[in-house]
């Protein structure tokens, strides 16, 4: 089976950037994984896609070598166990709170005796290499996903979980609910109740030897929190870079005309 890189770049102390996949399309994903991040993640949450789409994007970017993870929807055997056979070699699992949801989500993504996980990894098998079964206990990614009151609070059993690899930060989530609704939705937060709920998560992680991943919005926030100590961090995904593109290309437009545009003729160009 192929190592995980992941794990190599983290051995040699050095960060990963994540990118963020949330369009249904291999042809997305293929330019998406020519950019070089070191992981990319496919959002089966909340991304406009489900496993029929996954498959196909996951073999898009096979070749570019980068690690391919999936979020799915939520702490659910069947499509947690399904994603890996598709050939993820991580899950990011949405909403665990506490330290039996961290040991269930654990258990699905390990074969026997460290889980419960059935065998059949019919794509994985070609797409990861050789000896796929004795190597994929070791090389697979557990990140448990914080971003709940009661997941903060149970934080130290969570992180203490045998088997986990790392927490991933969802700070739009995590925001709403430590501030009971207060605070809205959003990346790159700099409430200080929120930038020590990162740190106090971040302690977590370094006391248990957990990795840190969290989800950012723009590639200075995402250096900053490097600098802070997380492994990890997404910087945007496809459908924010498909936006600020097409955005900034209208807006040049816009200004270097004086704020007028033509008009198409139905059915032309």
């Amino acid at each position: 089976m192929f190592p995980n890189r992941l794990k190599a770049l983290w051995a040699e102390g050095r960060p990963a950037i994540n990118g963020w996949l949330s369009i249904a399309s291999p042809f997305a994903a293929e330019i998406m994984a020519a950019q070089g991040f070191d992981s990319l993640t496919v959002d089966m949450q909340h991304g406009a896609l489900d496993y029929s789409d996954l498959l196909p994007m996951l073999q898009a970017m096979r070749a570019s070598g980068a690690v391919l993870l999936a979020r799915v929807p939520w702490l659910e055997p069947g499509i947690i166990m399904k994603a890996l056979d598709a050939g993820a070699q991580g899950i990011i699992c949405p909403m665990v709170n506490s330290a039996e949801d961290a040991a269930r989500f654990v258990s699905y993504l390990r074969y026997p005796p460290l889980g419960v996980r059935s065998f059949g990894p019919t794509r994985a098998a070609f797409a990861a290499g050789g000896d796929y079964a004795a190597q994929a206990n070791a090389n697979i990614l557990a990140f448990a996903m914080i971003e709940t009151a009661e997941g903060m609070a149970n934080l130290d059993a969570i992180t203490a979980t045998p088997g986990l690899d790392g927490i991933y930060v969802g700070p739009a989530d995590l925001s709403i609910s430590l501030s009971g609704g207060r605070l809205a939705p959003g990346m790159d937060r700099e409430e200080p109740e929120i930038l020590a709920a990162l740190q106090t998560i971040l302690a977590a992680c370094k006391r248990n030897g957990l990795r840190a991943g969290l989800h950012c919005g723009s590639p200075d926030y995402a250096a900053r929190a490097i600098g802070w100590g997380f492994d990890m961090t997404t910087v945007g995904g496809d459908t924010k870079f498909l936006a600020s593109a097409a955005g900034a290309a209208v807006a040049g437009f816009r200004k270097l005309t004086g704020g007028t545009a033509g008009t198409a003729e139905p059915g032309g160009y």
